[in-house]
C-alpha cells in the first residue's frame, strides 16, 4: 500500500461514519445468509416431481446467493481492513482519495468514479482484443 504517500484527506469522522455503515451491511448479509439456510432446511423434501424440481431450483438459486453474499462480504471484510491499515478511501487506480458520496453510497469500493471509468475502459480495450 502507499500509506505513507496518503494525505489526511480522509476524516476520520468519515472513516469511522463508513465503518458504520460496513458492519451494519456485514449483519444484514449475515442474516440473508442465516436465514437462507434455515429456509432450505426446513424446505419439504418429499413430494412429487415438480416439488422435487422446485426445490432443485430453490437449492440452485440458494446456492448463487450465497456465492454473491460471500463475494460481498469479502469486499466489507476488505474495506474494514483498509480503515485499519489507513489506505481506507483511495482509489486503487489514482490513488486520489475516493468521492465522498460514493463512499456513503458504497462504503465498500475500492474505487473513485474516474478509477471505476478507467478500469472499465481498459477492460473494454482488452475484451475488443
Amino acid at each position: 500500500m502507499h500509506q505513507g504517500g496518503y494525505m489526511a484527506n480522509i476524516s476520520k469522522q468519515l472513516k469511522e461514519q463508513c465503518r458504520t455503515l460496513l458492519l451494519e451491511k456485514k449483519s444484514d448479509i449475515l442474516n440473508r445468509v442465516r436465514e437462507g439456510k434455515e429456509g432450505l432446511l426446513h424446505s419439504e423434501k418429499s413430494g412429487d416431481e415438480a416439488d422435487q424440481t422446485a426445490r432443485i431450483l430453490a437449492e440452485s438459486e440458494f446456492v448463487a446467493t450465497q456465492e454473491r453474499l460471500r463475494a460481498h462480504l469479502y469486499e466489507i471484510e476488505m474495506a474494514l481492513a483498509r480503515i485499519e491499515d489507513g489506505s481506507y478511501g483511495y482509489c486503487e487506480e489514482t490513488e486520489e482519495p475516493i468521492e465522498k458520496a460514493r463512499l456513503f453510497a458504497i462504503p465498500w469500493t475500492r474505487l473513485s468514479i474516474e478509477g471505476a471509468e478507467l478500469r472499465e475502459s481498459v477492460s473494454k480495450k482488452y475484451a475488443r482484443g
